[in-house]
């Protein structure tokens, strides 16, 4: 629980914060101290192709690599969660996942999970998540590889399907935009010995680009048997056939070995995951005056072993398990869009998208013998059109409508419309209707005593309005958004007939608030925070009610140092008839120096209050932990 010492740094933190928010751009001239803001970023997540963030009237929060580099965290869910209102990410450790029981990593928005697959990662556009079980993978996202990451808060099932029901992430890849080579090298060590460490190396010449990611991450753990060791590496090439034409490809690879201690009074035995991720990608880009779009063909893919582990509770019926789970699971994808511009300010969207997904999970003996739990294979096929206009240069419409079909769940419309406003004194006034879904996967339709193949798409109605300035003279820009969520067919497993079954049986209603404030004072000192609220008329797991993030950034000269509070209240670790929910503040400090040109030494300390406290019921979080390292960019 929150404790008195933790609101007091809080309230003062509040009051004294001063650090940049990566949802639009700001610059010092460093000659005159004087502050220019700019919320004409250009996006690549609420279309599909680059567009001034002005004409969508969605709401979408940018995450610069900066941001992401000051923090010296290996993977991208704990900079998502603090930076980005609304947005909340589970963790049972100082570093790594997992799957299966007593796993983390599992995201929300608004209250939409995506445990369940109603919350889409992409990397550069591209679908990433288990062919069986539906949701992505938390460990298969790490730092290195992020020149930005771009969260769409509320649906796009418009333009992405579903699982994006929810909202979505989109990593965007690094790439040199000029000639050069360009080698970064980060390392640290810390609590628990913890080891993180990347390097990526990005060249452009001419016509050509690439960039090579390698990661090594391990640590013993906070507790007995919670040993986490990951590695894994990135690849993109490119190539500018033509002015008008690009080709080129990446894949990401990523291992993890982890254990699973299990619950803090109920510890497990030998539960062990041994999992491989991997993804990859070519595609062929062409950039015309009044025309650009974009074909790409991709493949997931992911291999789970598996030991669940037992208790020595006497009152369980645990034993140790004469089997292993094994899956092998994939996902095939072929997208094609094209935007036609044909007078100024128009822009129409056409697009296809063909999805293959599925795979086998089997039980395998120690005898020998293996029990099958599935191979199945589902198919999605859908076409989208979407129209943006610009009238009298300060309104501008944006709809679209998409038609998917699944090849067992049958076929959904999913519309979205919305207006912007761009205002006098850069002030922005956004409308915005939009349907997202989610298709039953195959796990809730094929597998396990639950398994019911009648299931039918998820489906849910959000409408918010949102309104933002920025005020240039004075460096402050904010932004504030109020939504509300309808959802129905909501798959719950319920007791029919003395057996569990999933049906579609449940009902989403929530609504909130969501804010962000930022303030560059002169060039060397920042200041920004975020807040968001969120009523559930059911309450679901990992959807704090209150969450608040503040943030105090100083540079001059060799060093920089940065402290950010966050403050969760109202989080839910168990529903239910023994409900539990967990309050609890988090401070924490950053720090470097530059010691030569190419060289920076940094340390970080985290949760220096030592709170206690729990994400997943059962899983205490460690308290004050440390680190140190250094990065070499050469």
């Amino acid at each position: 629980m929150m404790k008195r010492g933790g609101l007091l740094l809080l309230f003062l933190e509040v009051f004294f914060s001063l650090r940049t928010y990566a949802e639009g751009t700001l610059t010092v001239d460093s000659d005159s101290v004087s502050v220019q803001h700019s919320l004409n970023e250009v996006v690549v997540t609420g279309t599909r192709n680059r567009t001034d963030i002005r004409h969508l009237p969605m709401t979408i929060s940018i995450i610069n690599s900066d941001v992401v580099e000051e923090r010296h965290a290996p993977y991208l869910l704990p900079v998502i969660t603090s930076e980005v209102p609304g947005f909340f990410s589970t963790s049972r450790g100082i570093m790594g996942y997992g799957v299966s029981g007593g796993s983390a990593g599992s995201m929300s928005i608004r209250g939409i999970s995506s445990s369940s697959g109603g919350l889409m990662v992409l990397i550069d556009g591209h679908p990433q998540y288990m062919g069986i079980m539906g949701h992505p993978v938390a460990d298969a996202y790490q730092s290195p590889m992020a020149e930005r990451v771009e969260v769409l808060r509320g649906p796009a099932s418009a333009l992405y399907g579903s699982n994006a029901m929810g909202g979505v992430v989109n990593i965007v890849t690094k790439q040199l935009k000029d000639d050069g080579v360009e080698t970064d090298i980060d390392a640290g060590y810390g609590s628990f010995n913890t080891f993180q460490s990347g390097i990526s190396n990005s060249v452009r010449k001419g016509r050509f680009s690439s960039t090579v990611n390698g990661t090594y991450n391990r640590t013993d753990g906070h507790r007995r048997d919670m040993g986490f060791e990951q590695y894994g590496g990135y690849v993109k090439l490119g190539c500018d056939i033509s002015d008008k034409w690009g080709l080129g490809g990446d894949t990401n690879v990523t291992h993890f070995n982890a254990s699973n201690p299990g619950e803090i009074d109920d510890p497990l035995i030998d539960a062990k995951q041994h999992i491989t991720r991997g993804m990859a990608s070519l595609f062929l880009k062409n950039e015309y005056k009044r025309s650009s779009g974009n074909i790409s063909v991709f493949y997931n893919w992911g291999h789970h072993k598996i030991n669940d582990g037992y208790t020595t509770d006497p009152n369980d019926d645990d034993e140790a398990k004469d089997y292993l789970y094994y899956s092998n699971d994939n996902m095939f994808g072929v997208s094609a869009f094209q935007n036609l511009r044909f007078f100024e300010g128009n822009n129409i969207t056409l697009g296809v998208d063909y999805f293959r997904f599925g795979g086998k999970a089997w039980n395998a003996y120690f005898n020998g013998t293996e029990r099958s739990l599935t191979d199945k294979t589902e198919n999605e096929i859908a076409g989208y059109v979407g129209v943006r206009q610009t009238l009298l240069r300060f309104m501008t419409i944006d709809a679209a409508v998409r038609i998917d079909h699944h090849s067992s769940a049958g076929t959904e419309w999913i519309p979205q419309a919305g207006v912007s406003f761009n205002m006098r004194r850069d002030m922005l006034l956004k409308f915005m209707a939009s349907r997202g879904f989610r298709f039953p996967t195959i796990k809730e339709m094929y597998m396990f005593a639950s398994a019911n193949p009648d299931l039918k798409a998820e489906s849910l109605w959000n409408y918010e309005i949102s309104f933002s300035q920025a005020l240039p003279e004075t460096g402050i820009s904010y932004g504030v958004n109020l939504f509300y969520i309808d959802g129905r067919n909501m798959i719950y497993t319920n007791m029919i007939n003395g057996r569990p079954k999933n049906v579609n049986s449940g009902a989403i209603d929530n609504a909130g608030v969501e804010s962000q404030i930022k303030y560059l004072i002169n060039r060397n000192w920042s200041v920004n925070a975020n807040y968001s609220f969120l009523h559930m008329e059911n309450p679901v797991l990992a959807a704090p009610q209150h969450k608040l993030h503040v943030g105090a950034s100083f540079n001059m000269g060799r060093w920089s140092a940065s402290s950010t509070i966050d403050y969760i209240n109202g989080l839910y670790t168990q529903t239910g008839t023994n409900a539990m929910t967990e309050s609890f503040v988090l401070w924490n400090i950053y720090g470097s120096f530059k010691a030569a040109k190419w060289i920076d030494i940094w340390v970080k300390g985290e949760n220096l209050l030592a709170q206690r406290y729990e994400i997943i019921a059962g899983f205490p979080m460690p308290k004050a932990t440390f680190m140190g390292g250094f990065n070499i960019n050469i």
